[in-house]
């Protein structure tokens, strides 16, 4: 079988000092997610250093290493890691000969680019690639580029940024046929003086656009005018998608399905197509639509791709559901514990409130949203009363100036109480579980909401 990368390849694409000689049939800078035969990049933190694990990587299979200093172990030795890794990303993206799409968005990327995968590998037969589990800044791109097999047919590349500049030189890398924004949001808002700033640095995505390539945006969206005149300076391919009528990919129709989910029917350039999503949520149906617009775009199967999304499993962290034991009975957890914004919140909340039986939200702080942290904070009462929550768990200090309004009388959840960790909210929701429940479980990253999820899960509740 070919490797991934030869060693030959390996020495000419980062330019090291060889000790030792090996091929490599996977890359990785955790030592432990090295397999056998892969290739350990030895890259140094602001908080570690790689080479401290080149023995745990050896141990768990490595077949070299690429370092910046000598080990005792065959390596490539390099100048810095990091360089060694993005020269190693561009060799991939030079090599590789099918179409590739970038994806970022204040909300929604990750799983867009999940369901974009599941659409083009099902047609591509398996020559499909794409970024694994939130590799989008500037070390996980180019990471997921050089793990890019040399005949990949179709490559699906997450990017994300805090920061104006970031997507510039991510997209740069990754060279795409057609990129996709899925939405604008005050997610990160705190490195920006507002919303508009953060379409200009998601518009960065188009830079990077091959010519002639597609630059795919939510017609939807308050922004949409601005990402389109960005993207109008790179490309006259310009495809809109979105509930709005004068959208290029937009929907004609859409009902609940059997089992939850949507049956969609959705009006593209070159036709119409009729579809289940298995997820639910209109924010669900305007990505199945960003999704549709970059197969046709890349020149995919929209037939291949209406059945992946009606097979679509939700992902953890971001709308995987799980029957877990409450008593004599069930109850349905939502778990939405990844990450929020004001954006998702709102539409995971509604997407809640479409559930029979009674409600329940465990909500945490959600980060990043700099002076209007409070406003954005404030602004999920409504959401919450609109989705008739009966019970809700509000985790976190971001959450102190909800509690105190709807202590105050400002109407909200029926119930509620607050908790300052993710550890004092379990207890709390343990004691408060009911059989038929639906439970959603939903914020930052950081605030560790995931752990709720776990002992949830694994049946300790």
């Amino acid at each position: 079988m070919t490797p991934l990368w030869t060693h030959a390849e390996l020495i000419a694409a980062t330019g090291g000092q060889a000790m030792g000689e090996f091929d490599a049939n996977g890359v990785a800078f955790d030592s432990r997610e090295i397999g056998k035969g892969d290739l350990f990049f030895a890259m140094k933190g602001e908080t570690t250093d790689g080479h401290l694990f080149i023995n745990r990587a050896f141990a768990n299979g490595a077949a070299g290493a690429i370092v910046s200093e000598p080990v005792a172990h065959p390596h490539i030795l390099v100048d810095d890691t990091f360089a060694a890794l993005n020269a190693l990303g561009i060799a991939s993206r030079d090599r590789m000969q099918g179409k590739v799409i970038g994806v970022t968005g204040s909300a929604g990327k990750t799983g867009t680019k999940e369901a974009l995968y599941a659409a083009l590998d099902r047609s591509s037969r398996g020559k499909a690639h794409r970024s694994v589990k939130s590799y989008n800044n500037h070390v996980g791109v180019p990471l997921s580029l050089a793990r890019m097999s040399r005949n990949t047919q179709f490559g699906v590349f997450e990017m994300g940024m805090n920061h104006a500049g970031e997507l510039r030189e991510l997209t740069k890398l990754v060279r795409p046929h057609a990129a996709i924004i899925t939405t604008i949001a005050p997610a990160h808002i705190e490195f920006f003086n507002d919303e508009s700033e953060i379409a200009d640095a998601k518009a960065e995505i188009f830079e990077g656009l091959l010519p002639g390539g597609a630059a795919i945006i939510p017609a939807d969206n308050a922004h949409y005018r601005r990402l389109r005149d960005a993207a109008a300076k790179y490309t006259d391919n310009i495809v809109s998608f979105g509930f709005s009528s004068s959208a290029d990919v937009r929907v004609l129709d859409h009902v609940g399905a059997v089992g939850g989910g949507s049956l969609v029917t959705a009006k593209l350039p070159s036709g119409s197509l009729c579809y289940t999503l298995s997820q639910s949520g209109e924010h669900w149906i305007a990505n199945s639509l960003a999704v549709l617009a970059a197969v046709e775009a890349v020149g995919g199967d929209l037939a291949s791709a209406g059945l992946a999304l009606a097979e679509l499993g939700g992902l953890a962290g971001r709308g995987a559901r799980h029957e877990i034991a409450v008593g004599d009975g069930n109850a349905l957890l939502l778990d939405e514990s990844y990450n929020a914004n004001p954006a998702s919140m709102v539409a995971t909340l509604a997407e809640l409130g479409k559930f029979p039986g009674r409600k329940v939200a465990v909500l945490g702080t959600m980060k990043e949203l700099g002076q209007k942290s409070d406003e954005y904070h404030l602004g999920l009462a409504a959401p919450l009363a609109a989705a008739k929550i009966d019970y809700a768990i509000f985790v976190g200090e971001g959450m102190q100036i909800l509690v105190k309004e709807l202590r105050a009388g400002v109407e909200g959840p029926a119930d509620f109480a607050h908790c300052a960790t993710a550890s004092e909210a379990l207890e709390r929701l343990k004691s408060n579980l009911r059989e038929n429940d639906t439970i959603l479980v939903k914020g930052s990253n950081s605030m560790g909401l995931s752990a709720i999820v776990d002992v949830l899960v694994g049946g300790k509740a």
